[in-house]
């Protein structure tokens, strides 16, 4: 990821300077010390999961992510000026997603299969209020339309985490409420008559352990089998400012 926004970066003065001269929108807006505008967004959010010494054992249970779920973000977008080619943003916001751990019966076997237990995978449902402040470097501007990008850090509070487990419903995997991501990530203003849209791609990863290391009495080989669990997410959002 640092080597593409290094390329991408490298990139843009040359950019600027391969297009030809065309009519430009005069967008008040961009001018402006503070404007407001709103996002809407698709998230994919994942875990990096580290497994514990006694799941890498024969015969034993080893957590993995297999598959990963869509959703979506909705947020507010405040943007500050601060120069020519930066821009202070705060976007408070909600996103909704999901992420499912599955596990493997691992056995030492000839041909050295597992076996999917199914009736242990866990479907984490989250539910974040989120307060990204995020540090914008702007391009030059290319007729209608200027490469940025983008890197800060962004707090979230998860909703949906559980003080209890869930076991009328299988769920034996509790996250802890909140956690510090850093973000970076590129995208592309587009000047349009009335408004500037943007589309832009970001990875979120937290910093801290989420996993709460509490298991349940009944099933506690599903959170002794890792070691430590930290949340990421991509996020593809459209900006309407």
């Amino acid at each position: 990821m640092k080597k593409l926004l290094l390329i991408i970066l490298s990139l843009l003065p040359v950019l600027g300077f391969s297009q030809k001269k065309k009519p430009m929108n005069d967008v008040i807006y961009d001018k402006k010390t503070l404007h407001f505008g709103f996002t809407l967004g698709l998230n994919t959010m994942d875990f990096v999961l580290y497994p514990s010494r006694s799941a890498i054992l024969p015969d034993s249970l080893y957590p993995d992510v297999a598959m990963l779920h869509p959703g979506f973000n909705i947020n507010v977008v405040s943007s500050l000026k601060l120069s020519e080619h930066f821009n202070f943003r705060f976007l408070p916001g909600i996103s909704f997603g999901q992420r499912s751990i599955y596990y493997y019966r691992r056995y030492d076997g000839q041909q050295g299969d597992s076996l999917v237990l199914e009736n242990s995978n866990q479907k984490i449902e989250s539910s974040f209020l989120e307060f990204p402040f995020i540090f914008k470097y702007k391009s030059v501007r290319i007729n209608n339309w200027r490469p940025y990008l983008i890197g800060g850090l962004n707090y979230r509070l998860d909703l949906a985490a559980k003080k209890e487990y869930k076991e009328d419903k299988n769920i034996y995997i509790r996250l802890k409420q909140s956690d510090i991501y850093y973000e970076v990530g590129f995208g592309i203003d587009f000047f349009l008559k009335y408004f500037k849209f943007s589309a832009e791609l970001k990875l979120s990863v937290g910093m801290r352990d989420v996993l709460v290391h509490d298991p349940s009495a009944s099933h506690p080989e599903l959170v002794t089998s890792i070691d430590r669990l930290k949340s990421k997410i991509w996020i593809l959002s459209f900006h309407f400012e």
